[in-house]
């Protein structure tokens, strides 16, 4: 699957910038419940994540940098506006609860990821001291 001692690191990484800026969106939104006309921002990042993953699979050799082949830098977080029409009628189309259980869901996310890196630095220290015997 991917090559390289931090690969996993690199990719968890990923995934904790992504639910960050996701918690950073839910954060905004919630503050501005009552702003009239706002429209709530959402953030997405899994997709482009798994497409990654399946694209690494595949294990393409590149001799040149520009050839096709996207490494796991060019992967970011995308923000976009939801604009959905609203039952309000300011026009703000936050919903409080809503909010709520998709920050309490990023939450576990975020931890669950904070504990894989943990692991991944825990294996690759495993590694070292056992090598070092």
């Amino acid at each position: 699957m991917l090559k390289g001692i931090y690969n996993n690191v690199d990719f968890f990484s990923k995934a904790l910038n992504g639910t960050w800026e996701r918690n950073k969106a839910i954060v905004h939104n919630m503050a501005n419940e009552n702003t009239p006309n706002y429209k709530r921002t959402v953030v997405t990042f899994e997709d482009q994540l798994r497409q990654f993953m399946t694209e690494d699979r595949v294990s393409l050799k590149t001799t040149n940098e520009k050839h096709i082949g996207k490494g796991i830098d060019e992967y970011s977080p995308k923000v976009m506006v939801d604009k959905s029409t609203s039952y309000r009628f300011d026009g703000n189309n936050v919903n409080i609860e809503t909010e709520t259980a998709d920050l309490a869901k990023n939450t576990i996310m975020y931890d669950a990821l904070i504990r894989q890196v943990i692991n991944e630095f825990d294996k690759i220290k495993n590694v070292i001291s056992e090598g070092s015997k």
